[in-house]
């Protein structure tokens, strides 16, 4: 069985999901150069990623993509989630302040070498730290000499 192009993507994540799509069908496809263009991004564009398959498919593939381009199987449901109630985008909005005002997350996946340093957490880690420790300190003061008066 010999193997012909039925489409080329320039982005590996397309190529996947209409591959998916065309399984989903019922036609057997391979993307192909998958592995150097997710090694090299660049490698994407130069080459494009191709999907392949049999050669008694291709009509039927290359029809079933050309539907899907032109929206046929779109529905309108809306891209737009719902609103929510008050409570949740409340909770949403404090979140999105609190990760602003630290800085975000101190433990991102890029190497210490390229991130910059969170100086926003560590000062917010800092204070907390003494409030907390100022906190504990007047507690003892207070258990253990009461006031009288």
């Amino acid at each position: 069985m010999s193997l012909v192009e039925i489409a080329r993507y320039s982005d590996v994540y397309e190529a996947d999901l209409a591959a998916a799509f065309l399984e989903s069908h019922g036609i057997r496809v391979s993307v192909t150069e998958r592995r150097q263009t997710t090694i090299d991004p660049l490698m994407q564009r130069a080459l494009g990623i191709r999907l392949l398959g049999a050669a008694s498919n291709v009509e039927a593939a290359q029809s079933l993509l050309a539907r899907v381009q032109t929206g046929e199987s779109a529905t309108d449901e809306g891209d737009e989630p719902d609103a929510g109630d008050l409570a949740t985008r409340g909770v949403g909005r404090v979140m999105a302040l609190t990760a602003w005002a630290t800085g975000g997350f101190w433990g991102t996946s890029l190497p210490r070498r390229i991130r910059a340093p969170s100086w926003q957490g560590m000062f917010l880690a800092m204070a907390l730290f003494a409030g907390g420790t100022g906190v504990v300190l007047l507690i003892r003061a207070l258990i253990l000499y009461p006031p009288r008066g």
